[in-house]
């Protein structure tokens, strides 16, 4: 009798970010339809979340647990570096269990947010490094990546994407950047994030007067390279989103704040404080599900967070998109609302209203265009599950499937 494939599914993961945890559910969706004998666990940042929400084993990304928090004692700079030595051979330890190890989705090739080499890229060259030395096959799966400045984190990305045993991307701006660091993407292919395969209600027309708007915020400071002047773009962004809510509340409208991590929560805060209206609440979504409800409901959505973007085009509301980041103008130019984007580092007040008002205006042709590109959308998403089985789970994958699998 053949073994059941062990699986491990690897990122930051039950730590608070909505978007990853998403991405994981979907995973888990594909794993548990089309391959339910599969074992799995995962090596993740927050394993108590991910075993409470999800039912399966977890264990700590890291070993040291003030990984993410600043070190500036000599005794927790000691810490941290112990930590990283132990690392390797907790993860060694780790990938040699599994027959596959999946990353699911996530930004995890890209440094659109502040990050440090040590931090998360170090830990993806770990994962990657010893897949290879064991033989164990890592998956990345419908990842973001994009162009890197910093030059010790680019070489630990592109290493991690050299070793990996598959690689799929969930933009082709995406793939470039990877190609561009000198990595052979002949054989890689680009499908549309890994939330689209999760269920969303569908959003319903507004009739009556004007009703909610959903407006997603961000703790956005900028990206790695903008570290020298995030105060000046963080205060810049509450302050022109803050204008834009004001504004809406003083046309009567409802204004529903949505976050997609647990950091943006002073954000949302500091808007309540500012506009101080009864017409301005704030959602309490706990998951990528609950998001997409909430969009659902909405006559429109205006959002910062990628995977905010996600949720309100996979439930058909017209969105514009507070753009930080190439992959937000991609996934907008992928639903046929390329359009409706403003840069998140440059909020104008009033030149968003504008754009907030062009978007309502062609409110039901954009509906139209949302329904069509998301039955587009649903079949690639299937074709991406084809092609992952064909990679790594070829036992089962049917004829047709390793035909056409990269």
């Amino acid at each position: 009798m053949k073994a059941a494939t062990r699986v491990g599914v690897f990122g930051l993961l039950g730590s608070g970010n909505l978007g990853n945890d998403g991405s994981l559910e979907a995973v888990l969706g594909y794993l548990r339809t089309g391959h339910p004998d599969a074992v799995v666990d995962a090596l993740c940042g927050g394993p108590e979340v991910v075993a409470a929400r999800y039912g399966i084993p977890a264990t700590r990304l890291h070993w040291y647990r003030g990984e993410y928090r600043t070190a500036s004692r000599a005794g927790a700079v000691a810490a941290k570096g112990l930590g990283k030595l132990v690392d390797v051979f907790r993860t060694a330890a780790w990938v040699r269990r599994h027959d596959v190890v999946i990353v699911p989705g996530m930004g995890v090739l890209e440094a659109t947010l502040p990050l440090r080499p040590w931090g998360f890229p170090y830990s993806l060259f770990l994962l990657c490094a010893t897949g290879r030395l064991f033989g164990t096959r890592v998956a990345l799966v419908g990842v973001g990546a994009g162009p890197i400045g910093d030059r010790p984190t680019r070489a630990l990305v592109r290493w991690s994407a050299r070793l990996a045993a598959y690689r799929s991307y969930r933009d082709a701006q995406s793939r470039d950047a990877v190609r561009a660091m000198g990595v052979d993407t002949a054989r890689d292919e680009v499908c549309p994030d890994l939330a689209f395969a999760l269920p969303a209600p569908q959003a319903k027309a507004p009739s009556g007067p004007p009703g909610t708007v959903c407006v997603g915020v961000m703790d956005f400071h900028g990206g790695n390279d903008d570290r020298a002047r995030a105060g000046e773009i963080h205060r810049r962004y509450l302050d022109g989103t803050t204008r834009f809510v004001r504004a809406l509340v003083a046309e009567g409208r409802p204004v529903r704040l949505l976050t997609g991590d647990a950091c943006d929560a002073p954000v949302v805060a500091a808007i309540l404080d500012a506009v101080d209206s009864p017409l301005v609440t704030a959602a309490e979504a706990a998951s990528l599900d609950g998001l997409t409800k909430e969009a659902a409901a909405a006559d429109a959505v205006v959002a910062t967070r990628y995977h905010n973007l996600v949720c309100a085009l996979k439930a058909g509301t017209p969105t514009l998109a507070l753009s930080y980041a190439a992959k937000s103008d991609a996934l907008m130019d992928r639903m046929g609302l390329g359009a409706y984007c403003h840069p998140a580092r440059e909020v104008d007040a009033a030149r968003l209203l504008e754009q907030f008002r062009a978007l309502e205006k062609h409110s039901a042709e954009l509906r139209r265009t949302l329904a069509e590109r998301n039955l587009a959308v649903a079949r690639r998403v299937e074709h991406q599950f084809t092609a992952l089985t064909a990679a790594l789970f070829p036992e089962s994958a049917p004829v047709h499937a390793l035909r056409e699998a990269p």
